[in-house]
């Protein structure tokens, strides 16, 4: 598992993709020959919404790209572990993780922050799927105004298996970009307006 602040510290981010207002960038991480992501952009609506959306886990294969996710355990309103499961492309195997997602907020700034750490041993490995074994994701959001947010994601995950890393880099900057295009639209489902809560500020 790689420590959060690591990822957090990457720096030399580079422009790889810009669409629609969503700024997707790239850099080399440690040793690895995958690239860390980061994903910039703003959207319509508010910190709870937002972190309604995130925390809603078991609809998540609604916006984001092509993965299955379920609750495997809820552990507060603010943390919880879960399980997905990323479909890939024949021949190549799909891949699962296992996380512990944990959200906070900044009482003064109001800046939330949510930390996914890959917790690949708390569940036995499935039978023809490749486990992921290291990887680190961080959400930053911000307010910037009455019903606009700012959104910050960084991520690194290794595939692991037999799987061409020209593949993987290639896929992420068309899933990331696919993904936050539809978590857009998800914020503003009528489920998620207005939502209020108890522990995040607006």
């Amino acid at each position: 598992m790689l420590p959060a602040s690591v990822l957090k510290s990457q720096e030399n981010w580079k422009l790889k993709t810009e669409k629609e207002g969503i700024k997707i960038y790239s850099t080399h991480f440690a040793d690895s020959k995958i690239k860390a992501l980061k994903v910039v952009c703003t959207a319509d609506a508010s910190l709870s919404q937002l972190v309604a959306v995130l925390l809603n886990i078991n609809e998540q294969d609604e916006w984001f790209y092509h993965t299955h996710s379920t609750i495997l355990k809820q552990v507060s309103p603010t943390e919880l572990f879960y399980y997905a499961e990323l479909d890939l492309p024949f021949p190549f195997s799909n891949r699962d993780f296992v996380e512990h997602l944990l959200v906070s907020q900044n009482p003064v700034t109001k800046v939330v922050i949510m930390e996914v750490q890959n917790l690949p041993n708390y569940i036995p490995i499935k039978k023809d799927i490749v486990r992921v074994t290291h990887s680190q994701c961080n959400w930053v959001v911000k307010p910037l105004g009455k019903n606009l947010i700012g959104i910050e994601f960084t991520l690194f995950a290794d595939p692991g298996g037999s799987i061409p890393v020209w593949l993987v880099n290639m896929m992420s900057s068309y899933g990331p970009l696919e993904t936050f295009k539809k978590l857009k639209t998800e914020l503003q489902k009528t489920e998620y307006a207005g939502v209020s809560l108890p522990f995040i500020q607006d």
